[in-house]
């Protein structure tokens, strides 16, 4: 449906490229009106809200974050976002659907539901990526932060079911297509600590972004973003629609078509692609409307990699996108391990694992000097407080004793 989704909107694109002027604000507003009126806690990309439901306590503090109910919204509006040209994925999402079936089945032992919710997220990265060992990492490295003996069984369970339902439907492939190619030797390698460098700290740039963005700007520009949700989300519509005239209509959606072709002919992406797929990803992003930024991160991340592989006229161009692929998306996330294992199945190039597990080190040690917090719990602690002020609002008052 995501790939039908994108498909309708080229269409239209194929009409008249500047429908997007219309189309894109008004379906930012339109999606942000019905998550807030519809589907609270669904905007986003949701990994925050699962983080979050696993550290809450109290069964029923969870339900609001992850619950069948957000998994059919999660569902239609991010098919609404793609449909209408958002530079978001589906991968983001799919963690906050999975966590919320996985919470559903789980209400008959509440004891057990951190475990289920840990499993249903894992799940959800390995079913829209067929990378199964990523799904785990991510489960162990970016979910709960440590390793839990206890779910691990659960955790994997769950992902070969995920994994053996994806092969059903969508048959064996690797998402980005097979790109056998490696670094040759000598100068090639310094793409490494560069990509690393500038991909970690273009990520903990975004990152910074969209925790500011959360929290609130201060002054009259927040006051006004608070009150005006629809207005903003409109006018970061707009902004989405000006960067995909000026690319060339390629930075809408998820970005996984260009860098695809990218990887298996060698063609270069546009010299503008990183910058305008970066902005229009900050604006998709931080306009409330749900969408992931998996994808689209990794489609920064390959224009980065395009851009620095100009430097290095002898070398082939697919093993520097890897790299600023990778280096990004370590750099979004802060979750490394998890950066260098999802781009290696994705792209099924074991040759590739030495270099990209540096470039991965050093995007995450240069994205903590421009973002101390990690994205997603950084934004989870936001959803943790609400569901915690919400529960103490709700508690009775103490009686109050009798006079005399």
């Amino acid at each position: 449906l995501a790939d039908q989704a994108q498909l309708a909107f080229n269409w239209l694109l194929s009409r008249s490229r500047y429908a997007s002027l219309i189309v894109t604000p008004a379906g930012f507003a339109l999606s942000v009106y019905l998550t807030q009126r519809y589907f609270p806690n669904a905007q986003g990309s949701g990994i925050p809200q699962a983080i979050a439901a696993r550290h809450l306590t109290d069964p029923r503090s969870r339900s609001p974050l992850v619950s069948i109910r957000i998994a059919i919204g999660k569902i239609v509006l991010t098919l609404l976002g793609l449909l209408c040209g958002g530079s978001v994925g589906r991968e983001g999402p799919t963690v906050q659907i999975g966590a919320s079936i996985m919470f559903a089945l789980g209400r008959l032992s509440p004891r057990r539901q951190p475990g289920l919710i840990l499993a249903g997220a894992a799940a959800g990265v390995a079913a829209a990526f067929n990378t199964p060992l990523a799904g785990i990492v991510f489960g162990i490295e970016e979910m709960s932060r440590t390793y839990e003996t206890r779910t691990s069984s659960l955790v994997i369970a769950t992902v070969i079911a995920a994994g053996l339902t994806s092969l059903a439907l969508m048959g064996n492939y690797a998402y980005f297509g097979t790109t056998p190619i490696a670094l040759g030797k000598g100068i090639d390698w310094l793409a490494v600590p560069l990509c690393g460098i500038i991909g970690g700290a273009a990520g903990g740039l975004f990152s910074r972004i969209l925790i500011a963005m959360a929290r609130g700007l201060p002054g009259a520009v927040g006051g006004a973003i608070r009150r005006q949700p629809l207005l903003f989300a409109l006018a970061c519509g707009f902004a989405v629609a000006l960067c995909g005239l000026a690319s060339g209509d390629t930075i809408y959606g998820t970005g996984y078509a260009q860098v695809k072709a990218a990887l298996e002919t060698g063609t270069p992406l546009p010299q503008n692609f990183s910058v305008l797929k970066f902005l229009a990803t900050t604006f998709a992003a931080i306009s409330g409307m749900p969408g992931g930024i998996f994808a689209p991160s990794l489609a920064v991340g390959a224009g980065i990699g395009a851009n620095i592989a100009s430097l290095f006229h002898e070398t082939p161009l697919a093993p520097i996108m890897l790299l600023g692929m990778v280096a990004y998306f370590a750099g979004v996330v802060q979750a490394p391990i998890t950066a260098f294992v999802i781009v290696t199945e994705m792209t099924d190039n074991h040759a590739m694992v030495v270099p990209l597990m540096m470039a991965s080190l050093i995007a995450y040690g240069t994205s903590k000097l421009v973002c101390e917090e990690g994205l997603y719990h950084a934004l989870a602690k936001g959803f943790v407080a609400r569901a915690e002020a919400n529960k103490a609002s709700t508690r009775e008052p103490p009686p109050v004793a009798a006079a005399g």
